[in-house]
């Protein structure tokens, strides 16, 4: 008799998951900015403490295409394999799923024979996409217990509006889009869920034409980017709810909910108010059977002279936080808030998730201060962006690039490429590994994933 056993990187519950072995692999798209024809790359990095080559990149996988962007990516199958509802409980996380926010490729590597040197295997084509689904512009990448979820910004001409479409788990088809009534849901962002309350959440940046160039400032004046949270019905497929910040509150982004199944609260962040450029978290929960908003934290902008400021910030003589990624760490106990803009990454104790106490800090780049790192005497730009967080919540992983056109407009003098560490006490605080400096030079790099699941990566089904 034949046996059949799940992934062993599979957890059924975030409890056990924080056990998990630690990661020895960190992948990581890398963006080539320079107009010399080379592809973007997914990158694989060294980050066993006792390997030889820790710290270091060692191996690159080009994609077969130019023009694009890589941005997110995702695996194609987690924990929610092991859902009571789930259909495929042996499928292997083995696959990345790899958009491109620009070109509308999504590319799957396989990292199996050799996770050092992930194979391209198939590249999904825009025209399909556009074909199956009316989207463009693919964005996030979820694994749920029925499929691949992935996420849109917007039509192939430009506009809204976005949404979710699923491929499926097997043959990784294009299998179509997923919203059978999206009610006043028109702008779309990241999304993620309850499973235990049958419940998807989306949020809104803008659409293709709004973000592909860069902030256009009369827009963010007149309020029009994103900032409400929708509430989905996730069996059914249709919309029920809309919660709105406010117009005030612009850029409602990265959703990250609770790991623990019975816990119904998540939190998002808010890139920029218009009334004083700060940045916001903001906690979503569920109260007497519907959804509600609260802002929990708020980060205040810091005064800067016009000469040390690029020119779409010079008329505000202020530098924003610019929050432009979180993520929560898998016990539910750390929440970590990366300010682009002004080069921090900070540490929040939200084991009450209505009252975040600031628990750590370090500094890195920052659009004026462009704080150093204790591997290098070199003054560094970008900020703390893309930020992932190993199971055990011990270390934290980071890059510092956005998004081509924004980078431009922030840091016109060119991002230089890094991804750092840091390690964790697990009281709180933190600190840099000063082993740990990653230097991509002219090239630009984003999100991370490591290898047999982070905190962004996986959902649970039991507590």
């Amino acid at each position: 008799m034949v046996t059949w056993r799940p992934d062993p990187t599979f957890y059924p519950s975030p409890r056990m998951a924080v056990k998990a072995p630690a990661e020895k692999l960190a992948y990581v798209v890398r963006l080539n900015p320079m107009a010399n024809g080379k592809p973007d790359a997914m990158c694989v990095v060294d980050v066993d403490s006792q390997s030889s080559t820790f710290g270091q990149v060692v191996g690159v996988t080009d994609m077969p295409y130019t023009g694009g962007e890589l941005h997110h990516f995702g695996w194609n199958a987690c924990s929610s394999m092991l859902c009571p509802n789930a259909p495929h409980p042996h499928v292997e996380r083995r696959y990345l799923v790899v958009p491109d926010i620009r070109s509308s490729h999504i590319t799957i590597l396989d990292t199996k024979p050799d996770p050092t040197q992930p194979k391209v295997v198939k590249v999904i084509d825009p025209n399909e996409l556009a074909e199956r689904t009316g989207y463009a512009r693919p964005h996030t990448v979820h694994c749920g217990p029925d499929g691949i979820y992935i996420s849109a910004l917007g039509s192939p001409e430009g506009e809204g509006p976005g949404g979710i479409f699923i491929l499926d788990h097997d043959n990784l088809e294009v299998l179509g889009r997923w919203e059978i009534d999206r009610g006043d849901q028109y702008l779309h962002y990241d999304f993620w869920w309850h499973l235990g309350y049958d419940t998807l959440l989306t949020s809104e940046w803008g659409t293709p034409r709004m973000v592909e160039s860069g902030v256009l400032g009369d827009e963010l004046l007149a309020g029009k980017y994103g900032h409400r949270l929708h509430v989905w019905d996730l069996y059914r497929r249709r919309h029920l709810q809309t919660l709105d910040l406010g117009a005030e509150y612009q850029m409602a982004l990265e959703l990250r909910p609770a790991h623990d199944p019975t816990k119904a609260y998540g939190f998002m962040n808010c890139v920029v108010s218009l009334k004083d450029l700060s940045a916001s978290i903001w906690l979503w929960y569920r109260d007497n059977g519907s959804w509600h908003l609260k802002k929990v934290i708020d980060i205040p902008a810091e005064p800067a002279s016009e000469d040390q400021l690029p020119p779409i910030l010079k008329p505000f003589k202020a530098v924003p936080p610019l929050v432009t990624d979180i993520n929560l760490s898998v016990d539910d106990r750390f929440l970590y808030v990366s300010c682009w803009g002004t080069g921090e990454l900070h540490q929040y104790d939200v084991s009450d998730p209505f009252n975040p106490r600031l628990t750590g800090k370090v500094q890195i780049g920052g659009i004026v201060r462009r704080a150093g790192h204790p591997a290098t005497s070199a003054e560094l730009n970008g900020g703390p962006q893309m930020v992932e967080i190993s199971r055990d919540g011990r270390r934290v992983y980071f890059t510092n690039s956005l998004y081509r056109a924004w980078d431009e407009q922030f840091y016109p003098d060119g991002i230089k490429g890094w991804m750092v560490k840091v390690d964790v006490n697990p009281d709180g605080g933190m600190q840099f590994d000063p082993n740990f400096f990653v230097d991509f030079g002219e090239q630009r790099v984003h999100q991370i994933r490591l290898q047999g699941g982070d905190a962004s990566s996986d959902s649970y089904c039991f507590p």
